[in-house]
């Protein structure tokens, strides 16, 4: 069955929601076919597929060329673009364009949004146009320059933050909402403080679902971070079978 804003934040409390990233047609069909519940084309493009160092450089353009070729994998999860970096904060009738692209051009059926209570406000109008949002709180890869990656939650300062965050986020209308790299011991009660499923990557099992850069879950990043225990080391096996067919060749055994 499709998956929808609406029966993804149906199952919190029901069972955990399982999310990947993808970027292409090939990547989508193998996250929809292992079963994922939600797609996030992520702005973690930049560092999984384009080899940039972060994802400060990833563009919309960038974002929209990779979520149209996801959506055209025709999957049965739900399909979630990435807004990159900066575009959050502009002015609202800007921010609305860039989802509105996301949404007609890239062919996404939501948007998701970093940051927490400064952002509420705008959320909650973009949810008012009817533009479906994710949130994300926690750490904040886009905002690598100024904070570092740095595991949150370590501190009862900054965990009051983090709810903070969380529940203005579920407030302004969000269906869900990424939490990444909070304390584990923490997690749980940001899981029970809000009404959508929270979606944890590297913040334990204290949430609704968990999500991951597919490519880390493969085996095809050389190193992956620490909380990721890959399924599969395809980048090895790949390398085996190139290896194999060079061999062959070269001793003219392939055609």
């Amino acid at each position: 069955m499709k998956s929808t804003t609406r029966s993804l934040r149906a199952l919190k409390g029901v069972r955990p929601i399982v999310c990947l990233t993808a970027y292409d047609v090939s990547t989508a069909r193998i996250a929809d076919a292992g079963g994922a519940d939600l797609i996030l084309v992520g702005d973690s493009l930049g560092n999984a597929v384009l080899g940039l160092p972060d994802t400060v450089g990833v563009t919309l353009d960038m974002m929209i060329h990779h979520s149209a070729a996801v959506v055209r994998a025709k999957t049965e999860a739900l399909v979630v673009g990435d807004l990159p970096f900066g575009l959050a904060h502009d002015s609202f009738p800007k921010l609305l364009g860039y989802c509105r692209r996301f949404l007609q051009e890239g062919g996404v059926k939501a948007v998701k949004i970093e940051g927490g209570a400064s952002l509420a406000p705008a959320i909650a109008r973009l949810v008012d146009a009817g533009i479906p949002i994710m949130g994300h709180v926690g750490m904040l890869p886009q905002r690598v320059h100024s904070a570092g990656y740095r595991r949150r939650g370590l501190t009862p300062e900054d965990q009051q933050k983090i709810l903070i965050d969380a529940q203005a986020v579920a407030a302004a209308g969000a269906f869900a909402m990424v939490v990444e790299c909070v304390d584990e011991t923490f997690m749980p009660k940001i899981t029970e403080a809000v009404s959508v499923p929270t979606i944890g990557i590297g913040s334990g099992r204290g949430c609704d679902g968990q999500i991951l850069v597919i490519h880390d879950l493969l085996g095809l990043t050389p190193e992956p971070p620490p909380f990721v225990r890959p399924e599969a080391n395809l980048h090895r096996d790949a390398v085996a079978a190139v290896r194999r067919w060079a061999a062959k060749v070269r001793t003219k055994k392939s055609k």
